[in-house]
């Protein structure tokens, strides 16, 4: 955690929990008042930062203070959504019997497979892609690499086989993957692919501009991204690093579904108060994923948290919980824990969140425009018979110029020998 003091685990697959066990649930308005209201309520004062603001107007919102009349039904409503949190890592205990039958359905698995046919469309009707691509994001050291080379061990059966994606082990030192890297899964499928990316800035809005860029252009293997703020000597060598120039000869490939990813230490940190900048890297989070160039149609991103096993099961929940709150989803059903064991609740946990991923890329595929509908043996006629008029008028044009039109001046003999 580059430099940082390391939780001792205090959870492992075969701890045992139930769903009655009593947590702490403080509301999320009064965590850490003196830490995180006063902190925000003054960069807000500030007026430099509308999103400050709005930011804080937001955590207002999470939840009602003690005093309100509405706390005891805030109260229960949130200890029913801790519980179906812990309710679902016992679910993924029993069905991780199952879990070489979960793993065949997503190796099997093609584009477009998942395609409802709702409103009279067919398969056909759709813009599928001969790949789907999955866009991981997230801030720099959350475990974005390390998720790409779990994935990969669990589709490939083999835990010692080696690392694909480069891991940055003291992320202090530098944002680790500087380059959009592709990774097929499994390796040698034409299926879907895992797109991992550099580390989110401190930035919002430079965060926003590169991924724009990525939701309007598509992403290639290879491709390097740089940020404004980069010193120039970083911003050089990345450009024009000869080995890495093959990347403009890769076709892009459009952005299907986005899986966010975050350390699930720094958010019980902002939680609990322990440090403006897991506050500000929260904040960070909440705005980017919140913006509409990542959600597809009504469909959020998906959302991983990483080094649970550095945890205990009740903050891996608390952190669930929260996040579910103050990105605005289901932390049940769209926030996947995935730490760093190599069990089969894990395994079971990365094929859910892949199947959840690829399901709902398929259900928001674009229809294919209206050039795209004509078949193209009708394209093809229609080309012909304008071939066919514009050789014509060329003949007609060329016969015109051989042969010009005689002269209207006609001499009337007759008349003329009458007038002698």
């Amino acid at each position: 955690m580059g430099g940082e003091t390391i939780i001792p685990p205090t959870f492992t697959s075969e701890e045992e929990y139930s769903v009655d066990q009593d947590f702490s649930l403080p509301s999320l308005s009064s965590l850490n008042p003196t830490l995180l209201r006063d902190y925000l309520r003054m960069k807000a004062e500030d007026g430099k930062n509308e999103s400050d603001r709005l930011f804080l107007e937001e955590f207002d919102k999470m939840g009602p203070q003690s005093s309100s009349p509405d706390f005891e039904a805030y109260h229960k409503r949130r200890q029913k959504v801790y519980k179906e949190v812990l309710q679902s890592y016992d679910q993924l205990r029993v069905r991780s019997m199952s879990l070489n039958e979960a793993k065949y359905k997503v190796l099997s698995y093609f584009p477009g497979i998942w395609i409802e046919n709702v409103g009279g469309k067919k398969f056909s009707d759709y813009d599928v892609p001969k790949t789907t691509s999955l866009l991981l994001i997230g801030p720099k050291g959350c475990g974005k690499s390390s998720l790409v080379n779990k994935i990969s061990r669990v589709f490939e059966d083999d835990n010692f086989a080696p690392e694909r994606a480069q891991i940055s082990y003291n992320p202090s030192v530098g944002d680790g993957t500087y380059y959009l890297q592709g990774y097929m899964i499994p390796r040698g499928s034409a299926s879907f692919c895992l797109y991992d990316s550099r580390g989110l800035a401190d930035g919002t809005s430079e965060n926003i501009n590169v991924i724009q860029n990525w939701m309007n252009n598509g992403v290639r293997h290879g491709e390097p991204v740089i940020r404004k703020s980069d010193d120039s000597s970083l911003r050089r060598r990345m450009k024009f690093k000869p080995r890495e120039l093959g990347w403009k000869f890769c076709r892009p490939r459009m952005v299907n579904f986005v899986i966010f990813v975050v350390d699930a230490v720094s958010v019980l940190k902002s939680i609990e108060g322990h440090g403006v900048e897991d506050l500000l890297c929260l904040q960070m989070i909440n705005e980017v994923f919140k913006h509409p160039c990542l959600s597809f149609k009504d469909d959020k991103p998906v959302v991983v948290i990483t080094h649970g096993d550095l945890l205990s099961i009740a903050d891996r929940v608390r952190a669930r919980v929260y996040l579910g709150e103050l990105l605005g989803i289901p932390p049940a059903k769209q926030i996947f824990d995935i730490p760093e064991n190599h069990d089969p609740v894990t395994e079971l946990t990365i094929v859910d969140m892949l199947r959840y991923s690829l399901e709902h890329a398929d259900r928001n595929l674009p229809y294919k425009n209206w050039v795209r509908k004509v078949p193209l043996f009708s394209w093809l006629c229609v080309l012909a018979m304008l071939l066919g008029f514009a050789s014509g008028m060329a003949c007609m044009r060329y016969l015109h110029m051989r042969h010009p039109r005689k002269s209207e001046f006609k001499i009337v003999w007759h008349t003329i020998r009458h007038i002698w």
